[in-house]
């Protein structure tokens, strides 16, 4: 039986990121001045030049150890202990009632309002 290690797939790993982060061959080929064709053969590779590495890492907006450690794996274990934690409780209700809210800001326009007339009453009599 053998333990030798299989070698990181760059290029694999850029197009996983790339999907997660929803971005089209397309886009990251015009981001990085190359063909789609090109970005295509890129994540065919299973090596990849470290200055195209480094564009695309900071195109997709991570760093290049993240690109060559990507690990499908590591994503899924930080997606299920974020969302599925099902032993803490949200408290997602409001803290004020919202009609509470609207009926202060009438007031305070009929307020403005009536501050407004009284103003302008002034003004008439005063001439």
């Amino acid at each position: 039986m053998s333990t030798a290690v299989k070698p990181k797939h760059i290029g694999r790993n850029i197009s996983r990121i790339r999907e997660l982060k929803g971005m089209k061959q397309e886009a990251l080929a015009m981001a990085i001045g190359v063909t789609q064709q090109t970005v295509s053969n890129i994540e065919a590779s299973e090596n990849v030049e470290d200055e195209k590495l480094n564009q695309i890492a900071n195109v997709l907006g991570v760093s290049v150890e993240a690109i060559k450690n990507f690990s499908e794996e590591a994503v899924f274990n930080i997606i299920g202990n974020t969302f599925q934690d099902q032993s803490a409780v949200y408290n997602c209700n409001c803290t004020f009632n919202p009609l509470d809210k609207v009926v202060e800001l009438y007031e305070r326009l009929v307020q403005a309002e009536k501050d407004k007339v009284e103003y302008l009453e002034k003004l008439l009599n005063g001439k």
